[in-house]
């Protein structure tokens, strides 16, 4: 939508305002990426309000602008991006809730997209991971977050926002060999919680580690860990100190700036991102929209980064088609000649 013609205030709240997945379709044309959002916090074991979340993130993505100086591209011309509304899961039942965004995602991805999704709480980082790897066999993962999100149950339930990766990592769904968490900081409950998630093939760079070693060292580092594996980045707001993300259920002191957030993901540029998730902004405990503008910028960055990649990926089939063009073509001649 054209921003000098339609004010950013005025209009569909739609990612970026972007055209929604209906109007991509029904025009005969297909999602390369695929803004889901995912209204659901029932999984939380602190503050509600992340049901709210991706709405939040829509509206503070309208002052997003379509060319990404940062990392020189502009992803919607590159890649043709929709906002594919919300998956409506059931708020009383977690297991239910965990089928249909599984069910949904199968449905988005199956039509060709890769899924940027808007959260809800991290509950939901489960049923979208069994559907990318459906797809894709076990990925890498970069889990940016202020705590680990392994431990076994709460209250003796399975499927909570604190829960995930302990189930990804039991159901196989993890390349055990490129899985890391960043951003992890603040308590714990035992030495044996960090004990479990190494058994489960973990690294972790703390906080600290990203304000002591810098950016760059960090970001070359998951770039060797995570190689050439299919990718998918799991990202929970509270993964920013409360001063750049206030509006979440369980916040930790001492987190990322927006800035280190921004810039690591930029330097993720040639990992191949197959799909990504953002999640637990909690628009109710959000000062000025804090949370949300950064969140929104999360998400740009990521659909940026998956934009080129499929921008990139065309560029070398149409150059492979063209060598096979030439090469049957010469192999004629010399076949007429003989």
């Amino acid at each position: 939508m054209d921003s000098s013609r339609v004010p950013r205030f005025a209009g569909p709240a739609t990612f970026a305002r972007l055209p929604r997945i209906e109007e991509i379709e029904g025009a005969g044309g297909a999602a390369d990426v695929a803004v889901v959002g995912v209204p659901f916090d029932t999984g939380v074991s602190y503050r509600p309000g992340a049901r709210f979340g991706g709405n939040a993130i829509r509206e503070a993505s309208r002052l997003l602008r379509p060319y990404n100086p940062a990392q020189e591209a502009a992803p919607f011309a590159l890649a043709q991006v929709a906002d594919a509304g919300d998956i409506a899961a059931n708020p009383f039942d977690i297991g239910e809730a965990v089928e249909t965004v599984e069910e949904a995602a199968d449905g988005l991805l199956g039509r060709g997209a890769r899924l940027m999704t808007l959260g809800g709480d991290h509950t939901i980082a489960l049923p979208l991971l069994r559907s990318v790897v459906r797809r894709h066999g076990p990925v890498a993962l970069l889990h940016f977050d202020a705590h680990l999100d392994t431990w076994d149950t709460y209250f003796g339930a399975a499927y909570t926002h604190g829960t995930p990766f302990r189930r990804a990592f039991e159901e196989g769904l993890l390349d055990t060999s490129a899985v890391s968490h960043v951003g992890t900081r603040g308590p714990l409950y035992g030495r044996r919680d960090l004990d479990e998630d190494e058994r489960m093939g973990f690294g972790i760079v703390t906080a600290a580690d990203v304000m002591r070693r810098g950016v760059d060292e960090v970001t070359d580092q998951l770039r060797q860990r995570v190689g050439g594996r299919p990718l998918y980045i799991s990202v929970d707001i509270d993964v920013l100190d409360p001063a750049h993300a206030p509006g979440t259920g369980t916040p930790e002191a001492g987190g990322l700036t927006s800035r280190e957030l921004l810039e690591i993901i930029r330097g993720l540029a040639d990992c191949r991102l197959v799909s990504a998730d953002l999640v637990e902004v909690a628009p109710a405990y959000d000062h000025a929209e804090i949370t949300s503008v950064a969140a929104s910028h999360t998400a740009y960055e990521l659909t940026t980064v998956m934009a080129r990649q499929i921008a990139d990926s065309r560029e070398d089939d149409s150059r492979d088609a063209e060598t096979r063009e030439g090469r049957e073509g010469r192999e004629g001649e010399v076949g007429a000649t003989g």
